[in-house]
């Protein structure tokens, strides 16, 4: 069992920058790839980035590639998601989840509970 626990979100102007954490319970949290995804009010939850195990290789959706960076730190079992060059467009329900293997759907084990992210033009 992983308990996910997201921080960080809040209200940010076009252009501006906020860094989304997840805090991981348990002593296992290197043996999970772990992904963020995102869900805006009447859509679906879609793949923001996800970072194996190891942290040596990410994955992002195109919408955010060059923006946003995802990293870890298997030391503090927390996984991070820097977001730069925010746009309205990324308003949603950030949320950080984890799995056993790296995948770029929603189909991962354990998820948080989920941080809003608001942009304001």
């Amino acid at each position: 069992q992983v308990q996910l626990v997201e921080s960080g979100g809040g209200l940010v102007q076009a252009g501006g920058s906020l860094r989304l954490s997840c805090a991981a319970s348990g002593r296992t949290f290197s043996s999970y790839a772990m992904g963020w995804f995102r869900q805006a009010p009447g859509k679906e939850r879609e793949f923001v980035a996800a970072i194996r195990r190891s942290g040596g290789s990410t994955y992002y959706a195109d919408s955010v590639k060059g923006r946003f960076t995802i990293s870890r730190d298997n030391t503090k079992n927390t996984v991070y998601l820097q977001m730069n060059s925010l746009k309205p467009e990324d308003t949603a329900v950030y949320y950080c989840a984890a799995n056993s293997l790296l995948v770029t759907t929603p189909r991962y084990d354990y998820w948080g509970q989920g941080t809003q992210v608001t942009v304001s033009s």
